[in-house]
């Protein structure tokens, strides 16, 4: 097929630019500054003196100082016309593209594609838009740590940047109006890595609402119990849907709206496909890269399979990693199905007393008792995202639990806590 691609900032999105990528270069580094750290307990004194200007180098050359010909090359390979500038709709299978003083029109026989992505969600606090702020845009181009950080929100992207910056020796606040931090996790992941940052001198305050910002050379921040000065601000409390000024309303959809519903086929309207963030279906780069998937197909007029949602997996690449995978057991509980919950301690565990200094965590199994298998799950310690994949695999097929539980789990790993889990769960 003819494909036109129209991008209006770096083709490739946020994920290699701002999000994913440069995040965990900063997470690579500040985990090696731990380990380093608890050799003192079981290996010997280390000495280490942290060098932000590494992980900036890494993150330069990474994305090539914030430049997408990387990612232009491949597309224009495979046939791809690529044009710069801003698209909207005009009609079903009609795209208006603006660049500069140009202007011209795109009329697709087969349709259109959306795949907008996200804005960091400023929240409306008085003073905070006219001072200079960090979201995760911006703060991935620091080139030199600030000696104090404030980070607003602790949702994944708040505590994983957190607990970088605290690990490089900033004195950092994280400041969370919910009444813990990881709100969409289970309330025991949430402890457990509050603990953790807590142990690297993070200062979390949960319940916490922000009145106002000000900023002359210093922040200070105004919150209901008290104020706060600090040479930066990161703002992490949440993502937008970028649906602004598509031109929806010319194909019947509600501009105004926080997503676009898609059917199974990522069809949201009239020769109308879209993908990723603006589906509401989580804001996940291996997300977006699967349903793009179930969209080419359609668009080729193959068969399926088609989209399902039942064992979306999440990792928030904090230490300990926090794994997640369906239903936690508050929303199993929301859906009426007949749950029981089984938990493992990781610490208590064979992999965990041999890891030492920071092998907490947690393996928790949300079971739906009247089919017998499990819809949710998660797993925090050293490795939570990779022993999710077991967890992933058993929700997406609704793998018996009694199948499971004969397994075999290799001694001694972290994922063989899941066995005791499996044990806990009494099914």
């Amino acid at each position: 097929m003819r494909v036109v691609a129209v991008e209006r900032s770096l083709v490739g999105g946020e994920c290699p630019f701002a999000g994913c990528t440069p995040s965990k270069l900063a997470i690579r580094a500040a985990d090696l500054l731990a380990e380093s750290r608890r050799a003192s307990v079981l290996a010997g004194d280390v000495e280490v003196r942290p060098d932000w200007g590494r992980v900036a180098a890494r993150i330069r050359e990474a994305n090539h100082d914030w430049d997408d010909a990387s990612h232009v090359r491949p597309l224009e390979r495979a046939g791809v016309t690529v044009v710069r500038g801003h698209g909207r709709l005009a009609g079903p299978g009609r795209v208006v593209i603006e660049s500069g003083d140009r202007r011209r029109e795109v009329v697709a026989a087969r349709g259109v594609v959306l795949d907008t992505g996200t804005d960091p969600d400023v929240p409306p606090v008085d003073g905070l838009a006219a001072t200079p702020y960090w979201t995760n845009r911006e703060v991935v181009r620091v080139t030199e740590p600030p000696e104090s950080l404030a980070v607003l929100g602790a949702g994944p992207i708040g505590v994983e940047l957190a607990q970088v910056f605290a690990r490089f020796g900033v004195a950092v606040t994280l400041l969370e109006t919910a009444d813990r931090i990881l709100g969409g996790e289970e309330p025991e992941s949430s402890e457990v890595v509050a603990r953790a940052l807590a142990a690297d001198g993070v200062d979390v305050r949960t319940g916490v609402a922000i009145r106002r910002v000000d900023h002359d050379g210093c922040f200070r921040i105004v919150t209901d119990d008290g104020e706060l000065s600090t040479e930066a601000l990161l703002v992490a409390t949440g993502r937008r849907a970028n649906l602004d000024d598509l031109g929806l309303e010319t194909v019947g959809l509600d501009p105004s709206a926080g997503r676009l519903t898609t059917d199974e086929r990522m069809r949201a309207g009239e020769r109308l496909w879209a993908v990723g963030d603006i589906t509401g279906e989580g804001d996940y780069t291996h997300l977006s890269l699967y349903q793009a998937g179930v969209a080419v197909r359609d668009i080729l007029g193959e068969d399926g399979p088609w989209a399902d949602y039942r064992a979306v997996s999440r990792v928030t690449f904090c230490d300990p990693e926090v794994g997640s995978v369906g239903m936690t057991e508050a929303l199993a509980r929301d859906a009426g199905l007949d749950v029981r919950v089984g938990t493992a301690d990781l610490a208590g565990a064979a992999r965990g007393w041999i890891h030492g200094s920071g092998g907490d965590g947690v393996v928790k199994l949300v079971a739906d008792a009247g089919r017998g298998v499990l819809v949710g799950a998660s797993a925090v310690g050293p490795c939570g995202g990779e022993v999710l994949g077991l967890l992933a695999a058993a929700v997406h097929a609704e793998i018996p639990v009694a199948t499971l539980r004969q397994m075999h789990f290799a001694y001694p790993t972290f994922h063989r806590v899941v066995l005791a889990a499996l044990v806990d769960l009494g099914l």
